[in-house]
Order: C-alpha cells, then structure tokens, then sequence
C-alpha cells in the first residue's frame, strides 16, 4: 500500500525582477573613467564612446517593470567629470497584479565641477500598469546637471484609446543640501480620461519634464521657449535653474519637439540610441 502525502495549498507567487547598478566615475589622464562599478540582477550598464566624458547605457534585461519588480540605480559623477545616463530603449511598465506595483528608485549625486545628463529614453505606460518612481539628485555647489524624463500614457498604435492603471513619479533636486525642484504627480484610474481635462492634460497623451541646472540657464531660457511651441513652458526657478514642461498627443509627436530641445542643451552629443 502507498502511503499517500498530505496536501499542502501553498499561495502562489510569480517571478519578480530585481536589478541594481551603483556607478562612480573619476578623472583619469585621458578624462572621464570608471571609479567604481557594481551591477546584480537583470540591470546592466554598457559603455560605448562618447565624444564627450562618459556615457552609460543602462539596460533592464528583464524586459520592463511589472508590479513587485523593484530596481535601483545610484551613480556619483565625481569632481571634475562628465557622465550621461541613458536607457537602451524606452522603458515599458506592464499590467501589473491587484495590490502591487513595481519601483524604480534613481539616486545622482554630482561632484563640485562635474556634469551629469540623466536622459533615459521615454518610459511607455501599458493598460493595467502600476509604477512608482523616484529620483532623487544631489548636487554639489559648482555642479552641473541636466535632468529628463519623457513618459508616454498607452499604445496608440496598438489601439488602446485610453488605459487604466497607477504611476507615481516624484524628482527632488537639491544643491548643497538646499531643495531646488520638487516635482511629484500622480495618476490612477481612468488616466486617459484625467489627461482630457484642459486642467491636466488636454488630452495629451505624452509628456517631459526637464531641469536644466548651469550657469547660462537663463541666457537658454527664450531659445527653449521658442523651441517647446505652444504646448509648453519653461521658467527660472533662479538664475542658474530652468524647468521646462511639455505635453504632445503622442509620443512620436513629443520626440518632434524634445530633440531639438536636448540637442540645443547637448550641444549635439545626445546619445546614438535616442537617434535609432
């Protein structure tokens, strides 16, 4: 006779990804290179030549960001450097369960006389998505930054005419411990239907939010105005402070208007996966 086993009811639990990058960098004879560098999970970071410092592209191996996903990326552009960041391709946050959401957390912090562009490629919200993200950037008292963050609310060509779900997206800037931006916005539910609303969105269905930290902030400041178009703004926070925001209503429309405010800001050295 067979002994027979118990029974158990275990609660399943899908897969969930992690991935970490932590990244310095510091003057070397022939400029920019790797101070240290660390890397578990599903990110990744490459690095193709730039023609000016450094350039790191950051890779999610896994795909994208469903909910309980989790990923960290902390980067220190150190004294005297010039470090870009950006993403291979545009970030995708899927449909994600009841009750969980998957969280990136994004540390800069930038040296006295260093420069960091962070440029990921757009992040591309799918119906049913729950994402938060924060970013948190600390610079020193001569640093230089340039911080962007293109997202874009469902797939238009795949016929999703509005999408549900729940992103959370929060950036603090501050020099020498002193806040410059807080920028934080939330939206869940019908998002399409709260982008309609003039109030919003106007029925964009894509948008960027920029920061522009240097000493000629101000002498760019009407140039990107003009570049932006009517569905934008920009203003001086201080005199060395620019934020610009800008709505499209699709995402090949906002690339349209925001490279050639990133190759103004560049001096035409956006990295060759934003041109693919």
């Amino acid at each position: 006779m067979t002994a027979q086993l118990p029974i158990t009811h275990n609660t399943y639990c899908p897969p969930r990804a992690r991935g970490t990058v932590r990244l310095g960098t510091k003057a070397g004879p022939r400029g920019t290179v790797i101070a240290t560098l660390f890397q578990q999970g599903a990110a990744k970071a490459v690095f193709p030549r730039a023609a000016t410092g450094m350039t790191a592209v950051l890779l999610n191996t896994s795909g994208g960001v469903t909910g309980g996903d989790r990923f960290d990326y902390a980067t220190t552009a150190g004294p005297g450097t010039h470090l870009t960041l950006t993403t291979q391709a545009c970030e995708r946050a899927y449909r994600a369960l009841p009750g969980e959401a998957g969280q990136v957390e994004t540390t800069l912090r930038v040296s006295d006389d260093a420069t960091l562009w962070w440029l990921p490629q757009e992040t591309l919200l799918f119906d049913g998505c729950a994402l938060t993200r924060r970013l948190r950037c600390d610079l020193a008292p001569s640093a230089r930054a340039l911080i962007v963050e293109p997202i874009c609310f469902g797939r238009q060509a795949m016929g999703e005419a509005s999408i549900h779900g729940a992103m959370s997206d929060r950036i603090e800037i501050a020099r020498d411990g002193a806040p410059l931006v807080l920028d934080a916005w939330r939206l869940s539910g019908d998002i399409g239907a709260a982008l309609a609303d003039a109030a919003t969105g106007g029925g964009a269905r894509a948008m960027v939010g920029l920061t522009y930290v240097a000493p000629d902030a101000e002498a760019r400041l009407e140039r990107l105005r003009t570049l932006a178009g009517p569905a934008g703004g920009a203003s001086l926070l201080a005199d060395d402070v620019l934020v610009l925001r800008l709505l499209a209503p699709s995402g090949y429309a906002l690339r349209q208007r925001l490279l050639p405010i990133l190759d103004d800001l560049t001096g035409g050295e956006l990295p060759l996966c934003w041109r693919l």
